[in-house]
């Protein structure tokens, strides 16, 4: 399984940016897929999770109301929508999936990874 992350840029406080994966050697149907994004000096940590069903969708405490996980099925892509970026979002953005079953919020439960996008926002 092969994970393309893109859609990073440099934004300002406030406004929309939407990120994609996309998949290739598996579709994402029978994925668990996930956000996750470290920034200077910080531990990874969990953005959003999306179960394979597509039925249930997980977020950080951080990010919940403002981010938006989905999927199409069609184009094998998974998207993050994210809403009022504020500076401390700034960090990489990793895409990455695992086999169901796995913890949606726990990093070391994904077995495949994407290279990161960079989302910069400033004040």
């Amino acid at each position: 399984v092969q994970l393309q992350a893109f859609g990073g840029g440099l934004v300002q406080a406030g406004v929309s940016l939407r990120l994609s994966c996309a998949t290739s050697g598996r579709s994402v149907s029978i994925l668990n897929m996930g956000w996750f994004r470290q920034a200077p000096g910080k531990e990874r940590e969990f953005v959003a999770g999306l179960s394979w069903s597509g039925r249930s969708t997980y977020y950080a405490d951080s990010v919940k109301a403002r981010f938006t996980i989905s999927r199409d099925n069609t184009k094998n892509t998974v998207y993050l929508q994210m809403n009022s970026l504020q500076p401390e979002d700034t960090a990489v953005y990793y895409c990455a999936a695992a086999n169901p079953g796995a913890d949606v919020t726990v990093g070391n439960q994904y077995t495949y990874w994407g290279q990161g996008t960079q989302v910069t926002v400033s004040s």
